[in-house]
């Protein structure tokens, strides 16, 4: 009972990894992720039967990725896709990316879904990881290239809109100037119309008494 207990348990473990690390593929690589799109859009699950040792995974596709249990997924009475294969042939195909070996492998379920199935298994892979991984390294330095042209476009951008800001400021300055010559104008004109109409105002009444006294 505690052995089947381990093996139960280091089984688990053992799925953890391989699940984190086809998630890590699925991020990497373009061509699995379309390969595993109409897999997942079906949410087909797939029983793996291996033997030597004896062990059945099973592995459910979805937009998540691809969840990997020792259980038939809740609310599923049986699988899409049943594999039967040694260990060492799964390990062959996953190594080789060869359609001869993946042939070699018991797969029975529906067709479309088989096909589907066998295209995924194509693309994955140890082969596949250090090409998406040498893909990725090579894109970041292009990335970091096309980054430094980006910021410079940027930096250049922004010398351009402070540029454009100081010559607005500048008119703005000037037109405000200009305002305030044409205020102070206005305001000594109208002092000037001011003092003029008093002085016609007392002009006027000086006249009016004069012609009254005559």
């Amino acid at each position: 009972m505690k052995r089947t207990t381990l093996s139960h348990s280091l089984l688990n473990i053992i799925l953890v990894f391989i699940e984190s690390a086809l998630t890590l593929l699925l991020r990497l690589d373009p061509a699995l992720r379309k390969a595993a799109y109409p897999l997942a859009k079906k949410s087909t699950v797939v029983c793996l039967r291996l033997y030597l040792p004896h062990t059945e995974v099973y592995a459910t596709f979805s937009y998540k990725g691809v969840l990997l249990d020792a259980a038939l997924p809740s609310g599923r009475t049986e699988p899409d896709v049943i594999i039967n294969a040694y260990s060492l042939q799964v390990l062959n195909v996953l190594t080789s990316h060869s359609e001869t070996q993946l042939n070699k492998l018991q797969m029975r379920g529906d067709v479309v879904q088989v096909d589907l199935v066998k295209s995924f298994l194509l693309q994955l892979g140890l082969g596949s990881l250090v090409q998406s991984l040498l893909k990725k390294f090579k894109g970041s330095h292009k990335d970091t290239g096309a980054d430094a042209e980006a910021r410079e476009q940027k930096k250049n951008d922004y010398k351009i809109r402070i540029a454009e800001q100081q010559t607005q400021i500048n008119t703005l300055t000037m037109k405000n100037r200009e305002l305030e010559t044409t205020v102070n104008e206005l305001n000594s004109k109208h002092k000037t119309l001011l003092i003029s109409t008093i002085v016609a105002v007392v002009i006027a009444i000086a006249a009016v008494i004069a012609w009254v006294m005559k």
